[in-house]
């Protein structure tokens, strides 16, 4: 079945089983190879992507369910002036050791900045709860998400 949905700026159509993860129809139906498998249970974080703004574990959500809105993937949130902070203070602080969870951590990061600008310790320990990072980078990652924010790394 042909499915039409929005992603990084226009409309894609993708040939997938009604029922079909977002992931597999990002990666296999329309060659978006940014978000990740990790689990397949929405539990790591890997396969992040935006709907509408709000991110979303894209290998437990189904493709029928996207409807008329908006999918934006790694590939695209460097074109928003938050995803370009956030991938700059990520590059400038080397968060990324393997860098398989980046593209899902990245994406949550700049929904948690587009929500809550100057986010808390409290605030980004909430956000990002949900992404795992089998190298343990939390910290960088947290340092990265402050100084996109502006605010000084060590706060």
């Amino acid at each position: 079945m042909a499915f039409k949905i929005f992603v990084d700026g226009r409309v894609r159509e993708a040939d997938v089983e009604p029922g079909t993860p977002l992931l597999w129809t990002l990666r296999d139906g329309l060659g978006i190879l940014g978000p990740k498998f990790g689990c397949g249970v929405g539990q790591c974080g890997a396969c992040t992507v935006h709907i509408d703004g709000t991110p979303v574990r894209s290998c437990s959500f189904p493709v029928e369910n996207v409807g008329a809105s908006k999918v934006v993937t790694i590939e695209a949130i460097g074109a928003t002036p938050t995803g370009k902070k956030v991938q700059a203070a990520w590059s400038e602080l080397d968060v990324a050791q393997c860098g398989y969870c980046q593209p899902g951590q990245i994406m949550s990061a700049t929904a948690l900045l587009n929500q809550t600008p100057k986010p808390t310790d409290a605030d980004i320990d909430a956000a990002m709860s949900g992404n795992i990072c089998r190298c343990a980078t939390y910290t960088r990652i947290r340092a990265a998400i402050k100084k996109a924010s502006g605010q000084p790394v060590g706060a």
